[in-house]
């Protein structure tokens, strides 16, 4: 859905206009009543999972602080899109400005790459306990929670600090509209008319390697968990032991299959309906991975 108006080399844009469903404006309304329940449920079940981590003393465990950040994290994912998709389809509100529009993507790229890596720590949590209990309070103790929290928060606005600078100092000589109701770096790079070779390369090159990495260590983890779990003598111990993980693997498909999916749409589905790409953005950031993982306060 863009303007036909032919690009000016002597003006640059600074604004953008944000899309909701093209061809279904009449019923944005109506589509608008499932995103915010979507919304909702995932805004009330992190907000609940913080304060049963925060109030309730048998949660003070490293696994439940690291649930915690991935709550923050889900919740912030939320927050960055949620004024701009309700204002869409309440209020048809489609223009936002160059620099809003640059801090939405930064901060949704760097929530989308902090709670990837937030599964891998996770991952990396539940060999220890099934591998190492006797040990697992002294491998992970409380205090290197709040480290590694301050370690991934940097790095995942570390690594999108660069293109999201970049961004901001792009001519943007072609007026058009994005993709979705709210900034993606990648619908940005298409209206610019400077050189966006760094950024549509180290676009791909963070998600091979940052979630790419993850995923791949991931899997490694898994791997040493199913060897761990099949040399357990007992049946019943090794079911125990795999139902530990299966609301993980849940949270981590909820993550990783609509981002993945959105990012490989959005560069090689250039033929596919506007709305797949709009559906499945708008699954991706409705972020309700933490809420599959169980909390036993949860279940009191």
């Amino acid at each position: 859905m863009r303007i036909s108006t032919l690009p000016n080399a002597n003006v640059s844009f600074s604004t953008f206009l944000l899309t909701g469903f093209p061809g279904l404006e009449w019923a944005h309304h109506w589509i608008s009543l499932p995103i915010f329940v979507g919304y909702l449920v995932a805004l009330v079940g992190n907000a609940t999972i913080l304060h049963l981590v925060r109030t309730e003393p048998s949660l003070h465990q490293p696994m439940y602080y690291f649930l915690a950040i991935l709550a923050v994290t889900a919740l912030g994912l939320c927050m960055s899109t949620l004024p701009s998709v309700l204002g869409v389809l309440w209020f048809d509100a489609r223009m936002v400005g160059l620099v809003p529009c640059v801090l939405q993507q930064h901060f949704l790229h760097s929530f989308s790459f902090m709670e990837s890596v937030v599964l891998f720590a996770m991952a990396l949590d539940c060999p220890v306990v099934i591998r190492f209990p006797p040990h697992y309070a002294s491998v992970l103790t409380g205090s290197c929670v709040p480290l590694a929290e301050a370690v991934l928060g940097v790095r995942s606005a570390a690594i999108t600090a660069a293109p999201s600078l970049h961004l901001r100092k792009f001519d943007y000589c072609r007026p058009g509209a994005l993709s979705h109701a709210y900034c993606l770096h990648q619908d940005m790079v298409l209206l610019a008319c400077s050189d966006t070779c760094f950024n549509r390369l180290y676009g791909l090159c963070i998600i091979m390697l940052a979630m790419g990495s993850d995923v791949l260590f991931i899997l490694l983890s898994y791997t040493i968990i199913v060897h761990t779990v099949l040399a357990i003598a007992s049946a019943g111990e090794r079911l125990k032991a795999l139902n530990t993980c299966v609301s993980h693997i849940l949270a981590m498909l909820c993550f990783y299959v609509p981002v993945l999916g959105l990012s490989v749409v959005h560069r090689f589905g250039h033929h596919t309906s506007p709305l797949v790409h709009i559906f499945m953005g708008t699954v991706s950031v409705v972020s309700l991975a933490p809420a599959l993982v169980k909390v036993p306060g949860l279940q009191t």
